[in-house]
């Protein structure tokens, strides 16, 4: 997860960047062009104040730290509406520079979750935000009957197989953390709904929409073909997993058709299914001959040495190593004197090269991985540091999500021979590919619905389509159509699991993540064409490469500043989001399932 961006940018100052022409006369492009200038240094200069307030409100949440992080953003979210609103003014200006265009449209769309010009409604928004974050950060469930945080209870689901047990750590997780927060969420919609409104959007799902270079209606058609052209390869692997579970736990704990139960699959959202793998190895070459997270114990890895191997991939590829403050001002382990956001996150604080990652780090291969994710952020980040203001951001937001993800599609048996993890003779011979791949799904593909379905959640409250009489209903509903999957026990209207996930009342949009997932696989394929592999797809690692490093890198630097399909096109030669590349990495899989669920029903 980045954490950047005009949405949380702290100002005090009046709106003096109004230029006088623009507020006496019809606006000129002159004007538009000064209007934007003004802008950009107010948001670079003021930037660093408000991102050190809410990089020490997450590293250290006290009452004190939460209050300076709602005051600080409130302001922020009030100049940025303002700043957004007198962008609107300059939308029917004639002869205004292309620059000037795209920036403006930036600068309206930016913020995640605007304020209505109402005294007091931003603070109000900000303090309801920054409440539901810190709730999260400081939440807790219950293992055996006693209390357990959230990074614990997170790993715990991981490795616990006791169903009993399982339920519990979900039931109080949800109940504990999601369920207080539902009034102030349906209050928080409420009042951004109302500055979307002022903006020129119909809500704030459709603001959220017209980021991607094109209108809320077709990037919503998108997100529905993207699915489309995947959702075969998942009900696949839902069949197989499904039945898996039921050998392992019974009927009465997970039937043989119809959904699945939410909690048993290794993860607190089912939104990632890896850590369940041993439940569905296939027989025979199920077993990888390795374990990244044993390898890393043997080797002596602690969690400074696994972001030191992070920054190597980087470094292989020609980047720069990271700078010194990124090692002495990083949060890379959990603070045993204090509360903090354990939720993994990249941060740029200058819009330089004070780049930092936040993470409660332990020695596993699933933090191994995050660790490649968020260092690809700050890559991005620095990248594009040349850029204006505006600019300073991924092509879309999916794009800032996959260069780490794609990057971390190579940490294949090959490259953790090249940093010496694993011993050469170790390494899976090709009858474990089944396995290899079907690991990878398991995280991978597993997520694609969750990764879509909780901003059409949004979408849908933002829209009114789901009441805040039915949060929860809507919530399941969807949960159902697009996972496949139920929560162990009945809920109702009393409860709010969409609040158990951190982007909800943290306000993080989501849908990034779905297209990072299938983007990750274009730009991985690219990768591997470019560096000449000629194997398998899956076991193609570009470690090492320059040549491919300069290319990343070229796309990197555009930043925003051209529409996402300039961008990735530069790299992969397409103009077009699409999950075939994802499809054809997973192929022979897919194969494999079909022949093991023959005769099976699938679907629920």
């Amino acid at each position: 997860m980045i954490r950047t961006g005009i949405s949380i940018v702290a100002l005090s100052l009046a709106m003096a960047s109004t230029p006088v022409s623009a507020q006496n006369a019809a606006p000129t492009p002159a004007d538009a062009d000064a209007f934007i200038a003004q802008s950009e240094k107010t948001y670079f200069d003021f930037t660093l104040q408000s991102n050190q307030i809410n990089w020490v409100n997450a590293t250290y949440i006290t009452d004190d730290t939460d209050a300076m992080a709602s005051r600080i953003n409130a302001q922020g979210t009030e100049i940025a509406v303002k700043l957004a609103l007198e962008a609107a003014k300059y939308d029917k200006v004639a002869g205004l520079a292309p620059d000037t265009r795209r920036k403006l449209d930036l600068l309206r769309g930016s913020i995640t979750l605007p304020a209505p010009t109402t005294p007091g409604a931003a603070t109000e928004l900000s303090t309801l935000v920054t409440k539901m974050s810190s709730s999260y950060g400081k939440g807790k469930g219950t293992l055996d009957g006693k209390p357990i945080n959230g990074s614990d209870i997170e790993a715990a689901m991981g490795t616990e197989r006791d169903p009993a047990k399982l339920k519990e750590m979900w039931v109080s997780w949800h109940d504990n953390v999601g369920a207080p927060m539902r009034t102030d969420y349906a209050t928080t919609v409420d009042i951004a709904n109302k500055g979307a409104v002022e903006l020129g959007y119909k809500d704030v799902g459709a603001m959220w929409r017209s980021g991607y270079d094109m209108s809320p209606e077709e990037f919503a058609k998108l997100t529905d073909k993207l699915w489309l052209e995947v959702e075969p390869l998942y009900k696949s692997l839902h069949t197989y997993v499904r039945w898996k579970l039921n050998e392992k736990y019974g009927d009465a704990v997970q039937p043989k058709t119809g959904a699945i139960r939410s909690d048993l699959l290794g993860n607190m959202w089912a939104q990632e299914w890896g850590n369940i793998y041993d439940i569905v190895a296939p027989k025979g070459a199920g077993d990888l001959g390795f374990d990244t997270t044993d390898l890393l114990k043997q080797k002596g890895y602690d969690p400074l040495k696994m972001v030191k191997a992070g920054e190597g991939f980087y470094s292989s590829l020609g980047f720069k190593p990271l700078p010194d403050t990124f090692w002495a001002r990083s949060q890379i382990t959990k603070p045993a004197d204090r509360e903090v956001i354990c939720h993994a996150s990249a941060w740029d604080l200058d819009n330089k090269d004070d780049v930092r990652i936040k993470m409660c780090t332990k020695v596993n291969g699933d933090d191994f991985v995050t660790i490649h994710h968020e260092l690809g952020h700050n890559y991005y980040q620095r990248a594009y540091q040349k850029q204006p203001m505006l600019y300073m951001n991924g092509a879309n937001d999916g794009f800032h999500e996959a260069i780490g993800d794609f990057v971390a599609l190579s940490i294949t048996p090959d490259y953790l021979v090249q940093i010496g993890l694993l011993d050469k003779a170790k390494v899976p011979s090709a009858d474990k590919d089944i396995g290899l791949l079907l690991r990878q799904a398991m995280d991978k593909v597993a997520f694609l619905p969750f990764g879509l379905l909780i901003d059409k959640w949004r979408w849908g409250v933002f829209s009114g389509e789901i009441p805040a009489t039915g949060y929860e209903k809507g919530w399941n509903d969807l949960r159902l159509k697009y996972q496949g999957i139920v929560p162990p026990v009945e809920r109702d209207e009393t409860r709010f699991d969409p609040g158990a996930k951190y982007h909800v009342p943290a306000s993080v949009p989501y849908t990034r993540y779905f297209l990072a997932r299938l983007l990750q696989f274009q730009f991985y394929e690219a990768a591997c064409k470019q560096s000449g592999w000629k194997g398998p797809l899956h076991r193609c690692s570009f470690y090492g490469n320059t040549a491919v490093g300069d290319k990343l890198n070229a796309m990197l630097e555009m930043g925003q500043s051209k529409p996402w399909p300039d961008a990735l096109q530069a790299f992969t030669g397409s103009r077009q989001m699409s999950g075939k590349a994802m499809v054809s990495y997973f192929a022979p899989l897919k194969k494999w399932l079909d022949t093991q669920n023959k005769g099976k029903p699938t679907g629920w």
